[in-house]
C-alpha cells in the first residue's frame, strides 16, 4: 500500500491535468488528485484537455507536470491528445488510463513514447503508485536538468535570461520583454546552437494559439535584438534562427 505522506512529499508542488469523459470517474478521481497535487484541472474530452493545456501555459508560462488521460473520449481521443501535447512539449510526462478493449490504441501510444498505462477499472492504489513513480522521475529529471543545464542562460558576461521566471537582465538591469519575445526566447533556448526553422517557430506559436507569420518573425527578431547583446541571435537566410552557442 502506498504511503500517503511519502506520495505527498513528492507531488505537493506539482500540477496535473486529468482528461476523462465519464463524469463520476472524473469527479471522484479529481478529488483524490487534489489531496496530493498543488494544482489539479480536469477535462471531459480531448478537445477541452488540449485547450486547457494551452491556457495553462499561456497563464503561467509553464506546462503541467503530469497529464493523466483516458483513451476513448469524444471529439479528440487520447492518441490525438497525446500527439498534440507532444507537438507542444516533447518532454511532457503522460499517464494513460485504458480499458482492456483499447488494445488498438496502445501501439500508437507506445510509438509516441508513452511508458505508463493504468487499466480500467482504476485501482486507486495502482494509480497512486504510478503517480509516485512519475513524480520521482520528474524530480530526478528536474534535478538533472538543473545540474546539466541551469534555467539561467548566460548570454554574455553581463547578460542572462532566466527560463523559469522569463526575466532578461542586461548589465544587472531587468529588460522588459513582450509575450512573443518570451515565447521566442524560451523556444530557441531549448537547444542552444540548434537552428530552428521559420516553420518550427510558426508551428510552436500556433500550438499555443498565437499567430506569427514569417514577416512578423523578422520584425520580432529585429526588436528583440535591440534588447540583447550584439550578435546573440543569428539568422540563417531562408532557414531560420538560433542562439549563438559561443555566447551561451
Amino acid at each position: 500500500m502506498i504511503n500517503s505522506k511519502e506520495l505527498l512529499t513528492h507531488t505537493k508542488k506539482f500540477s496535473i491535468l486529468f482528461a476523462e469523459d465519464h463524469d463520476e470517474l472524473r469527479e471522484n478521481t479529481t478529488e483524490i488528485l487534489k489531496t496530493f497535487f498543488s494544482e489539479v484541472h480536469s477535462a471531459s474530452n480531448g478537445e477541452e484537455a488540449i485547450r486547457k493545456y494551452k491556457e495553462f501555459y499561456q497563464k503561467d508560462s509553464k506546462y503541467y507536470d503530469i497529464v493523466l488521460s483516458d483513451i476513448q473520449m469524444p471529439r479528440i481521443n487520447g492518441v490525438e491528445l497525446v500527439s498534440n501535447i507532444y507537438a507542444i512539449n516533447p518532454h511532457q510526462i503522460v499517464i494513460i488510463v485504458s480499458a482492456y478493449d483499447d488494445t488498438k490504441y496502445l501501439l500508437p501510444l507506445i510509438n509516441l513514447g508513452i511508458e505508463q498505462f493504468i487499466k480500467k477499472p482504476i485501482d486507486y492504489q495502482d494509480l497512486l503508485k504510478v503517480l509516485l513513480n512519475a513524480s520521482k522521475k520528474l524530480i530526478s529529471s528536474k534535478k538533472e536538468s538543473h545540474n546539466k543545464n541551469s534555467s539561467i542562460i548566460n548570454i554574455n558576461c553581463s547578460s542572462t535570461f532566466n527560463k523559469e521566471t522569463n526575466i532578461l537582465q542586461v548589465d544587472s538591469k531587468i529588460v522588459t520583454l513582450t509575450k512573443y519575445e518570451i515565447i521566442f526566447l524560451q523556444f530557441l533556448s531549448n537547444k542552444i546552437g540548434i537552428i530552428y526553422s521559420n516553420e518550427d517557430i510558426t508551428n510552436h506559436f500556433s500550438a499555443l494559439n498565437e499567430n506569427l507569420d514569417i514577416a512578423n518573425i523578422r520584425k520580432l527578431v529585429s526588436k528583440l535584438r535591440k534588447k540583447l547583446p550584439e550578435n546573440s541571435i543569428e539568422s540563417i537566410y531562408g532557414v531560420g534562427y538560433r542562439i549563438v552557442p559561443n555566447l551561451y
